[in-house]
Order: C-alpha cells, then sequence, then structure tokens
C-alpha cells in the first residue's frame, strides 16, 4: 500500500517547518500553531475518557437524589450504546464532509448532553440525556487520531504517542478521586458541568488555529448501512452488558439480542459491497496491516478493561485497599504504558521501525497477565505492583502503535473510518472482555463462596459476586476470609483467560508486514476513486496572533 502513497504530498507535511524562502520565525509561528491544535485535541480527548469515570463516582449521589435505583444500569449503559454506535458514522462524516466540521459538532453535541444530565430532574432524563452526550462522545476520539492522523505525518506522529497515553492515565488515575471531589463538594450536577469550560475552551481552539480542506462530496449518506451498523453494535454491546448480570446468557432475551446483532452485522456486511459511498468500506480489510491492527486493537481493549476493572477490586477486597482513592491502585500499570508509550513513539519517530512493538507488547501482556493469575490472598501490593507494571508496559507498546499503523495502511480519503473502526474494535473488545471475564469471574466467586462459607457464602453472592467495602467489612471474619479466596480465585480464572486471549495478539504480530511509515499521511486517492473531491488542496493551521 506505502507505494501508491508517493503521488501526494498532504496537509501538513511540512506542518511545524518553514517553507523553503520563509524565514525561521514562520516555522515557529506553525510549531506553536501545531501545540496549541494538539492541545485542544488532548482536551476533547480528555472529555472522552475522564467523563465514565466521574459519573461512575458520582451516581451512588445521583440515585440518591433522583432515585429510580433499578434503572441505574441505563446511565452508563445509554450512553456506551451511543458512543459505540455513532463512532463509525462519525468517521465516515468526517471523510465525506471535512474532519473539522465533523469534530467540532461532535464537541458541540457532547456539551449540549452534558448541560442537559447537569439539569436532568429525574431518572429517566438523566438516560436520555446521557445517551444524547454519548452520541458526541462517539465522534471526540475518532476526531481527534483522524486530525492528527491528516496534520502529522506517520514517521513523526510516534512522537505524539506519549501524550494520548499521558491523558489515559490521567483520566483512569484522578477521574475517580475528581469525581467524588466535585461530588463532595460541588454536588453532583457539577460533575457534567465541569465538560462545559473544557469543551468550550477546545472548540474555541480548534475554530480558531485549524484549517483542514473543505470536501464536497456527490454521493449521498448511506443511512442503510448506518442504521444496520448501529443496530448491529447496539444488539452486541447489549449482549455483553446484559449477559450473566440483567438476564442468564440461555435466556430468550440474550438470544433475541444475539440473533439480531448477527443478522444486523451480516446484512451491513453484504450492503456495503452494494452501497455507493459505504460507511465502512470493505477495501480497508484488505490490508493485512489494518487486519491485523484492527485484532490487536479488539484483543488489547478486552485484556485492558478486564484489568482496569478487577485489579482494583482485587486490591480492595484482598489486600485491603481504600476504594477513595481507587484510581490510584492503577498507578504501576499506568505509569508503565504511559513511559514505554513514550519510548516506543520517539523510537518510531527515528527509525520508522515499528514491528518490534507489537511483537513486544503481545509478549509483556501474556506474561503480565499470567503473573497477575498467579495473586492470591498472601500477595503483597508490591508483588502486585511489579506484574501490573508488566501488563502496562505490553499495552504501551501496543496502544498508539496499533492506530499509527492502522492509518499507515490506508489511503488520505479513509482516514476517518480508519480511525473510527480501529477504535470501534477496541471499544468492542473492551464490552466483550468485561462480560466474559466478568462471567468467569462470578462463576468462580459464587463456587469457592459455596465451597468455603456453604448456604452462607451462597446467598451473600447470589444477586452480585462483587462486595462493596460496607458490606465486606459487616461480615464475620470466616466469611470474610472466605470472600478474599473466593475474589483471589476469580481474579486467577480471568486474568488467566485473558493471557490465553492475549496469545491471538501475538499471533496476529508475527504477520505484521513493517511497511516503511509515510513522511507525509496518506496516499491520496487515485483518479475516479471516488467522489470525494478536495476545494482546498493542503490543510493548514492558522498563524497565531
Amino acid at each position: 500500500m506505502a507505494d501508491k502513497t508517493k503521488a501526494a504530498e498532504p496537509a501538513a507535511e511540512h506542518a511545524g517547518k518553514p517553507a523553503e524562502g520563509q524565514p525561521a520565525v514562520d516555522g515557529e509561528k506553525r510549531q506553536r500553531s501545531v501545540r496549541v491544535v494538539l492541545m485542544a485535541l488532548m482536551i476533547a480527548m480528555l472529555l472522552a475518557m475522564l467523563d465514565n469515570m466521574i459519573v461512575g463516582t458520582a451516581m451512588p449521589t445521583i440515585v440518591g437524589e433522583l432515585g429510580g435505583l433499578e434503572h441505574l444500569s441505563w446511565v452508563v449503559t445509554g450512553y456506551t450504546l451511543a458512543t459505540a454506535a455513532s463512532t463509525p458514522i462519525w468517521g465516515k462524516l468526517g471523510d465525506m464532509y471535512g474532519r473539522k466540521g465533523a469534530f467540532m459538532t461532535s464537541i458541540v453535541i457532547f456539551l449540549i448532553g452534558s448541560a442537559l444530565s447537569g439539569m436532568a430532574q429525574d431518572m429517566g432524563q438523566l438516560i436520555g440525556f446521557r445517551a444524547i452526550q454519548g452520541l458526541g462522545a462517539g465522534g471526540l476520539m475518532v476526531g481527534v487520531m483522524a486530525i492528527i492522523g491528516d496534520l502529522i505525518p506517520p514517521r513523526e506522529r510516534g512522537k505524539y504517542q506519549g501524550m494520548m497515553a499521558g491523558v489515559m492515565a490521567f483520566a483512569m488515575i484522578l477521574g475517580p478521586l475528581v469525581g467524588g471531589t466535585i461530588t463532595d463538594h460541588w454536588g453532583w450536577r457539577w460533575s457534567f458541568y465541569i465538560n462545559l469550560p473544557l469543551g468550550v475552551v477546545a472548540l474555541i481552539a480548534v475554530s480558531v488555529v485549524l484549517h483542514l480542506p473543505k470536501k464536497r462530496v456527490e454521493a449521498k449518506i448511506d443511512y442503510l448501512g448506518a442504521g444496520l451498523l448501529a443496530l448491529g453494535i447496539s444488539a452486541i454491546v447489549l449482549v455483553t452488558t446484559w449477559g450473566g448480570t440483567e438476564y442468564a446468557w440461555s435466556s430468550a432475551r440474550i438470544m433475541e439480542l444475539t440473533g439480531i446483532g448477527v443478522a444486523s452485522l451480516v446484512g451491513f456486511v453484504f450492503w456495503q459491497t452494494k452501497a455507493a459511498a459505504p460507511v465502512m468500506p470493505l477495501h480497508i480489510f484488505r490490508s493485512r496491516n489494518f487486519t491485523l491492527m484492527s485484532t490487536i486493537g479488539f484483543i488489547t481493549g478486552f485484556v485492558m478493561f478486564g484489568a482496569v476493572l478487577f485489579l482494583p477490586l482485587y486490591q480492595q477486597s484482598v489486600q485491603g485497599a481504600s476504594a477513595t482513592n481507587s484510581g490510584l491502585l492503577l498507578l504501576p500499570m499506568l505509569g508503565a504504558m504511559l513511559a514505554v508509550s513514550m519510548v516506543a513513539g520517539r523510537v518510531t519517530t527515528n527509525s520508522g521501525r515499528y514491528k518490534i512493538f507489537p511483537l513486544v507488547g503481545s509478549v509483556l501482556m501474556i506474561v503480565g497477565l499470567f503473573l497477575l493469575s498467579l495473586m492470591d490472598t498472601e500477595t503483597t501490593r508490591l508483588t502486585s505492583g511489579l506484574y501490573m507494571a508488566v501488563l502496562g508496559a505490553g499495552m504501551g507498546c501496543l496502544m498508539q502503535v496499533t492506530m499509527l499503523v492502522a492509518q499507515n495502511s490506508v489511503e488520505m480519503k479513509d482516514m476517518g473510518v480508519a480511525s473510527s473502526s480501529t477504535t470501534l474494535f477496541r471499544t468492542l473488545g473492551s464490552s466483550f472482555g468485561v462480560a466474559i471475564m466478568g462471567a468467569l469471574f462470578n462463576h468462580r466467586v459464587q463456587d469457592v463462596m459455596s465451597e468455603r462459607a456453604g448456604a452462607i457464602g451462597s446467598k451473600l453472592t447470589e444477586k452480585s459476586a462483587q462486595l462493596d467495602a460496607a458490606s465486606l467489612a459487616k461480615l464475620p471474619a470466616a466469611a470474610r476470609e472466605a470472600y478474599q479466596h473466593a475474589v483471589s480465585s476469580g481474579t486467577h480464572s480471568a486474568f488467566l483467560l485473558g493471557s490465553v486471549v492475549a496469545v491471538l495478539a501475538l499471533v496476529a504480530a508475527v504477520f505484521v508486514k513493517e511497511v516503511p511509515l509515510k513522511g507525509a499521511g496518506a496516499g491520496a486517492p487515485k483518479p475516479g476513486e471516488d467522489e470525494v473531491r478536495d476545494e482546498a488542496p493542503q490543510a493548514s493551521l492558522a498563524e497565531p496572533v
């Protein structure tokens, strides 16, 4: 695919560099503009990642004021469904009508949803407004990745990986702490209102400084494809969210949703071969590297969000850690992920080589998950921290390289759908990881509680295998000890499964072909290859005043 891309010198090959004959000060201004735009993109990325972390901490207070405990799960599920279903559509809209307009629209929708959520008067309103917020959130991450793909050549893109990994680590570590602080001192409504000033800053910076090519298209939006894809994704996410919790895996409701999801996705794939402007053009999967990176991204999401769910649970239940600063419990994993991601980005930028990172990352991920599966009731915090650092190092090799290589494997006209597809596969991987690892964890906890505590143990965990700190403190010493052994056994099974699944990432990494990173983004479309015509040949950054 790389040899097809020599014809075009897109957008930002010279972003941050003075052109021939221009004074060096002009190059310095452009570099400042690049930094301003990147800062705005990181704020938008932070909005998308931080929101659920903050809101999750505020949920007990929200339920106490609004009521509707039986609908509590829909506050998160509605947001997740809207985000997952809209992600690929935002990517295609950016490709068809221009990245900047689509990105700014997604920010505005997210902010409207945030403001409405903060003003909700009952649980039904909150669920609906959270869905609006999720529609906007679906375009935030995709917009960030696609705009970076437009502005920064792949060879240079690696050095910005550390920034993205840093935002992710910041959100996961400080999200619960910030959410608790805001709820305690300002009230739960500010857990939504806090998005507004940040979003406005991002909007202004993007509007003033960023200039991307405007596009016009003759083809119409593929409404049928978008509908089939949204229906299929929604059904699959509901299956992974409800299976084993709200409904038994073998229940009629889960079977119905599975059938709807499979039928919709099969219909979607068939229709994409017929549509004039498909939402997810299937030709991008002809690139071996793109398909392999989508697979690795799915597995990384599967593993990472499973770890984020079970590690704090293990440390709180077994090692007696406080739940107040739960994000800090993940610091060894997230710190290692951030450090390795920065190193990987620098090495990729300096050498142009990247295949080593999926290989090493997959091996470290397998080893880290296997080590975590060895934890028991006697494991110290230092030991578990070292195990987490190994897993974090593995994910640091994989998190941003997968997006980099995926974008390098497609042409410029498909940058949006490539970014959204890679993001979607990671999102779906996280849904499957939480569901499957969670089902295995719950099954083991209930079995061990039955063995060690008899009927009392079964009764304690019949509704949920996860006891909060208050419930755990009230248990008799024998029951508490049994629960600690049960959680230890559950995490063993979950992480052992994760290590087996991670082997698939290693297999995929072996077959990655190291195509040289392009010096100026992906290639331009050949004449007649699609119906998009650029009105402006290059993207640019406005001169700072």
